[in-house]
């Protein structure tokens, strides 16, 4: 069955960087997609950065350009997502996301960024 796990979360200072991975399995990984999301306090879920099938497009949320990169190791079967000079309102669970077709999620890891 599909899987998604992250890890990397954690309570970090104002301008300070985290790296996120999910790991992946049970799906050809190499032929998908994946997104990373985040859920804020107040906020609904949304979408942070996606990466294609090969690496070769990305997109980001306005709020995160120039700050995050999202990357991927199709031989690992893994995703990343390295965040940058981050803010206080980057808080919030951080989730891996693939559809393939079918909706996955994994269970979240939670930044915590503090002044």
């Amino acid at each position: 069955q599909v899987q998604l796990a992250e890890s990397g979360g954690g309570l970090v200072q104002v301008g300070g960087s985290l790296r996120l991975s999910c790991a992946a399995s049970g799906f050809r990984f190499s032929n998908y997609p994946m997104s990373w999301y985040r859920q804020t306090p107040g906020k609904e879920r949304e979408l942070v950065a996606v990466i294609g099938s090969f690496g070769g497009v990305t997109q980001y949320a306005d709020s995160v350009k120039g700050r995050f990169t999202i990357s991927r190791d199709n031989a690992k079967n893994m995703v990343y997502l390295q965040m940058n000079s981050l803010k206080i309102e980057d808080t919030g669970v951080y989730y891996c996301h693939a559809r393939v077709p079918v909706t996955y999620w994994g269970q979240g890891t939670q930044v915590t960024v503090s002044s």
